[in-house]
């Protein structure tokens, strides 16, 4: 996991320039030259996939970040001050989540014009619900523990209450959801730039990668062109449902 963030983040200074196209060297096999051989378009598929895997996780982490200020806002607010906010949450809460999130996706994201912002915007809004469900049980939870009413005894205004100690207090299964969330989201992100509705060609997102290799029939020609980036989105998936079950072990008291 961490290996694929530091390539990320260190792509921009390995890698300055996007591989261009260079037609009299398309679909070369894996070899000393082209350690994964290269594309359609005669591109490197190593410094494709380092452009790649920045935009990914940049989609994933905008995405996840979105829903959680925002799902965490609501939940925290509704689940403090119960009655019609709390009806009102949970009645949109429940319509998104009555979708996959997937298709959910693609549903927000039909309505913009196909790119990074429409992606990161539909991932978002699908990880909203979780958030705030989440965050709203653990402030039901909290809302009447000792710690709480002392604040309130001393005369702490909701927001303060709020902020300060029953967000604390249920920060550590939302951060373990954040962390799970970062793998749904780049299968998400993944899916959509399959479909064609994330970055469009040649921006080397990982789904419009293997969109593109399948779309041309590559699969069986040129099977690496679809190889690569599929591991590598396997491997980030993976990466992150790992840490959010090696977070949760850690942050669970009972342990």
């Amino acid at each position: 996991m961490l290996f694929l963030v530091l390539l990320a983040i260190l792509s921009p200074i390995l890698l300055p320039i996007e591989p261009v196209a260079n037609y009299t060297s398309r679909l070369q096999p894996p070899s000393f030259r082209h350690c994964l051989g290269t594309d359609g378009l005669g591109r490197d598929i190593l410094p494709l996939l380092f452009h790649g895997l920045r935009i990914s996780l940049g989609l994933s982490l905008a995405a996840v970040g979105s829903g959680f200020v925002i799902g965490t806002s609501l939940g925290l607010m509704a689940g403090y001050a119960r009655g019609g906010l709390d009806l009102l949450v949970g009645w949109i809460t429940d319509i998104l989540l009555a979708f996959p999130s997937i298709l959910l996706a693609i549903a927000i994201a039909t309505f913009r014009e196909p790119g990074l912002v429409s992606t990161a915007l539909a991932v978002a809004i699908v990880q909203i619900p979780t958030f705030a469900r989440l965050s709203r049980s653990v402030t039901l939870s909290a809302r009447d523990q000792p710690f709480v009413d002392a604040v309130r005894a001393l005369g702490a205004s909701p927001l303060r209450i709020l902020w300060t100690h029953i967000l604390p207090f249920s920060l550590p299964p939302l951060i373990v959801q954040a962390t799970l969330a970062m793998g749904t989201a780049t299968l998400e992100a993944a899916g959509l730039g399959f479909l064609g509705l994330s970055a469009q060609p040649p921006t080397p997102e990982l789904g419009t990668m293997v969109a593109d290799a399948f779309r041309n029939g590559y699969a069986l020609s040129a099977p690496w062109t679809i190889l690569s980036p599929g591991l590598v989105i396997m491997l980030l998936v993976l990466s992150f449902t790992l840490l959010g079950d090696g977070l949760r072990d850690r942050l669970d008291p009972k342990t």
